[in-house]
């Protein structure tokens, strides 16, 4: 497992850095990274089509002398159909790795949890606000959620560079 985490990884950033098309960056409430900022773009040279995204998120909880802090890791790949260069049906799927730790060292783990993407996009194609919302199942050791979902809120970069 640990081993496809790294590959998977590896291919992610490898893929977004080579991006020729939009990027755009969010922070989304809810969904695989529970509270994350993520960075988004096309693998291709068109609006729509398949794309990539990589996040971090978490959150940290203080009481009766113990600390918790939790990092996601949500990574993944998705695919934008549309027709009105605005207007998006998303599909997308990934995994998400998560680490904890306590304030006591015995208590620290690592997990890695699978998710699926259905939802709404709306994302100008010549840059500016974006908005999501969507439903994202997730399964992993834990079992399946099936009704798990968020928003996001963020800015898309200008457009990328159109092919006809």
């Amino acid at each position: 497992m640990r081993r496809l985490l790294i590959l998977l990884i590896t291919i992610s950033v490898g893929l977004l850095s080579e991006a020729q098309s939009a990027k755009s960056i969010n922070f989304e409430l809810g969904g695989p990274g529970l509270a994350s900022f993520n960075f988004d773009t096309r693998f291709g040279p068109k609006e729509d089509g398949i794309g990539g995204r990589i996040g971090i998120g978490g959150f940290s909880l203080r009481g009766d002398g113990e600390n918790v802090t939790v990092l996601f890791v949500p990574i993944g790949v998705n695919y934008l159909i549309g027709k009105d260069e605005r207007n998006y049906f998303e599909l997308g799927a990934g995994v998400t790795p998560v680490i904890a730790s306590t304030s006591f060292d015995s208590d620290n783990f690592s997990t890695t949890f699978g998710h699926v993407l259905f939802g709404y996009r709306m994302q100008p194609k010549d840059g500016g606000f974006t908005f999501r919302a969507f439903v994202s199942p997730v399964f992993g050791e834990f079992g399946f959620i099936p009704y798990f979902g968020g928003v996001s809120f963020g800015y898309k970069f200008g457009s990328g560079k159109e092919k006809k």
